[in-house]
């Protein structure tokens, strides 16, 4: 047959999705430049793929039938490509990465330079994607590997084809508008953003206590979706600890959520690399509870001795663990990102 991958890919991922729509943000395509792909498949075949119902689209027979032929002919050339790999001599080839906002701003150009570096003759395509989607993109062969978040109240499912390796881990914050919980916040410390701790500061004098996520009860939170992940596990830590958060905005965007506690509109919880895609005046609050996120790299299991996968693991791993520390600051100068 005289099909591409990229055909077959568009229809793997139809059986997925569901609609052209989400299939061309998945693959970066245009509506019409999916239908394009599956026209294509239609003609090299001879036989129909796809049946309109109403507004939908889903698969005839024949199209089940080569979505699940399709997924095992890709499998088997990315198999050809790690194993041709190991032929060269020098480590060389073109890696695509998923990867979310956050990472895209704070992991992925220190690790592109150790790349550059180390490996020059490897290439690193990255593509932006809402952190809950890059499992699947992976899963579907959209890209090679994948920066995810994992949380330990909400994991995400363990697909078996699917190798997923920490690289670091981060612990949760509370921030809140300036001043709005008095007697926690020592505003006159800052770092990044008003921080405060339970040691004592260069005085002696003792800093205050931790707070607990129930101590903000009252106050209006900005969180995203519960649909996500990421809401998934704030709502249960909230849940744990004996409240329902009263969700005033429900905010994605991470820089957005700042602004919105700066403004004095709500609470949100954050951590160190967060913090970091903005400067904000806030306070920060250190929890008594333990509430994490795990910074994760997916990639399919049989690709973890693909030589070029391999080398851009074993960068990441090291350049989570080289980030900067926060620079120190004092008095009410205009604070500094984190």
């Amino acid at each position: 047959m005289d099909w591409t991958s990229a055909q077959l890919r568009s229809l793997v991922e139809l059986t997925r999705r569901g609609t052209i729509t989400a299939v061309a943000d998945a693959l970066g395509y245009t509506p019409g430049g999916v239908s394009q792909q599956i026209t294509a498949l239609e003609k090299a075949t001879g036989m129909r793929l796809l049946r309109r119902v109403g507004r939908r689209v889903e698969l005839t027979d024949a199209g089940a039938t080569l979505a699940l032929h399709a997924e095992r002919i890709l499998t088997t050339e990315a198999e050809a490509v790690e194993a041709l790999e190991r032929t060269r001599n020098e480590l060389s080839g073109t890696l695509r990465v998923g990867l979310f906002a956050t990472a895209a701003a704070e992991i992925l150009p220190p690790a592109l330079r150790q790349v550059r570096e180390r490996h020059p003759g490897v290439t690193v395509r990255s593509r932006d994607m809402d952190v809950d989607e890059v499992y699947d993109a992976v899963v579907g062969g959209t890209v090679d590997l994948a920066l995810g978040l994992d949380y330990p109240d909400v994991p995400i499912p363990r697909d078996p084809s699917l190798r997923v390796m920490e690289l670091s881990r981060e612990r949760f914050s509370l921030a809140v508008p300036t001043g709005a919980m008095p007697g926690r916040a020592d505003t006159s410390r800052t770092s990044g953003t008003s921080r405060t701790s339970g040691a004592s500061d260069t005085s002696g004098r003792a800093g205050p206590r931790k707070v607990s996520l129930a101590d903000a009860r009252e106050l209006g939170w900005i969180l995203p979706s519960v649909r996500s992940y990421y809401g998934r596990a704030v709502l249960t830590a909230c849940r744990r600890a004996g409240f329902e958060p009263q969700v005033a905005h429900e905010v994605t965007d991470t820089a957005a959520t700042l602004a919105l506690v700066e403004a004095g509109v709500g609470v949100s919880v954050v951590t160190d690399l967060m913090l970091r895609l903005r400067p904000s005046r806030l306070d920060v609050l250190e929890l008594s509870e333990t509430m994490e996120r795990h910074i994760v790299v997916v990639f399919r299991s049989f690709a973890e001795h693909r030589p070029t996968v391999a080398a851009l693991v074993d960068v990441l791993r090291t350049s989570t663990g080289r980030r900067p520390p926060r620079r120190e600051h004092h008095g009410t100068d205009k604070l500094a990102t984190r």
